[in-house]
């Protein structure tokens, strides 16, 4: 796969090309490389054409022509995921610390000029959500909420399984119904705990345990779809298949919902230690988009403000955590795809990328060094756009302007 570079003395398109509307779904493969395209990272010729990179801190980034990115708040060690809250706050987790904290721009100048723990001594706190002032935050064993500013936690789901691995749970509220996203406890195993490998519903009052979707190996993103109410969530799937296998997805849940896990990555395409049960994978739903084995999909957000390109309103921003075990390293981007009448019409393309260094296309490839790997994304009011990066411990925004 080519990629093409904007050559001297010519100039950039005023946003990136699009494939055409029958490239919907690229392979794992063939998608990968064209997210390699558009890296920009060091070892690389040049951006793609319709992109440009931008200098940060002895490092280079790539975005689309128009776009620049900046840092919005740092020496946030780990941070994770990022809630905006009624005062007009962003409200972050920071896991390793067990704190959550809120960064307020005052004086409205694009950068937090004051960060202050609102919550501290949590187990491993991910997830945050608001309904109205009161904040709910989940840990990796519970899920409570702060009714008011200052007030100690209550306890609304207390027995979340915390045993094994992937420690994160992401909440989301949607009406009178919180949901829990819990992740399986292991790469391939069947799990005692049917709440593993799920996302869980329950009302805000912690009551009325329902599984609400299974078969989600990771599903550490969740959002709702702004037109339809639909949850939209990322999932993270199986190791050691090699470095293309299996692809990493973004699911719609329904209710009742089997997304595979363990015994398939796909409908029909059954993991190796479960030849023996295809019939579970005939059951399985399959993905609203694919993306390469190992990006490692962790946060989304559909961008409903009035500050970027016209083009780009209900558009579907993802963050890349990027591979840990891949041969040649993959992710470490946020990628955007193209969305009309509420579904998905063209493969991811990269947004904001450069924070793996060292990257050449897929033919030419080369080990990287990660610098940075993006965890959520969120849309301020202003339509500008957040990234979370728990590697440099840091927040991005970025802006557009004509």
């Amino acid at each position: 796969m080519a990629c093409m570079r904007e050559q001297p003395g010519t100039h950039a398109a005023p946003r990136p090309p699009r494939p055409p509307i029958a490239t919907r779904f690229l392979s794992a493969a063939g998608l990968g490389a064209a997210l390699a395209c558009g890296s920009g990272g060091a070892g690389q010729d040049g951006p793609l054409a319709g992109y440009v990179q931008q200098p940060l801190d002895g490092h280079v980034l790539t975005l689309p022509t128009g776009f620049t990115i900046a840092v919005y708040a740092e020496q946030l060690p780990g941070v994770r995921l990022m809630a905006l809250g009624p005062d007009g706050d962003v409200y972050a987790t920071l896991p390793e610390l067990g704190r959550v904290v809120r960064l307020g721009d005052a004086d409205q100048d694009g950068t937090a000029d004051r960060v202050t723990p609102v919550a501290e001594g949590l187990n491993l706190p991910h997830g945050l959500a608001f309904r109205g002032d009161t904040l709910y935050v989940a840990e990796s064993h519970r899920v409570v909420r702060f009714d008011r500013p200052g007030a100690g936690p209550t306890i609304v789901v207390a027995n979340l399984p915390a045993d094994g691995g992937h420690f994160t749970r992401t909440i989301l509220i949607q009406g009178e119904r919180l949901f829990v996203s819990v992740g399986s406890s292991c790469n391939i195993c069947d799990e005692r705990d049917p709440r593993r490998a799920a996302v869980v519903r329950y009302h805000l009052d912690g009551s009325g345990e329902t599984l609400f979707a299974t078969g989600l190996r990771n599903a550490v993103g969740l959002t709702l779809h702004p037109a339809t109410g639909e949850i939209w969530a990322t999932n993270n799937d199986r190791d050691n298949l090699g470095d293309d296998l299996p692809p990493d997805r973004v699911n719609i849940l329904r209710e009742g919902g089997f997304y595979g896990w363990p015994f398939c990555y796909l409908p029909n395409q059954p993991n190796p230690e479960y030849q023996r049960t295809p019939g579970r994978c005939a059951n399985a739903i399959g993905p609203a988009i694919v993306l390469p084995a190992h990006t490692a999909p962790l946060g989304l957000a559909f961008y409903q403000g009035a500050m970027f390109p016209a083009e780009y309103r209900g558009d579907l921003f993802i963050a890349l955590h990027g591979s840990w075990n891949r041969s040649a390293p993959i992710g470490y981007e946020v990628v955007r795809v193209d969305f009309e009448n509420g579904r998905p019409v063209r493969p991811p393309q990269p947004f904001v990328s450069g924070w793996l260094e060292g990257r050449r296309g897929a033919i030419n490839r080369v080990a990287g060094v990660g610098w940075g790997r993006p965890v959520d994304v969120l849309v301020l009011p202003d339509g500008s756009l957040l990234i979370s990066d728990d590697e440099s411990g840091r927040i991005y925004r970025v802006t557009y302007r004509r």
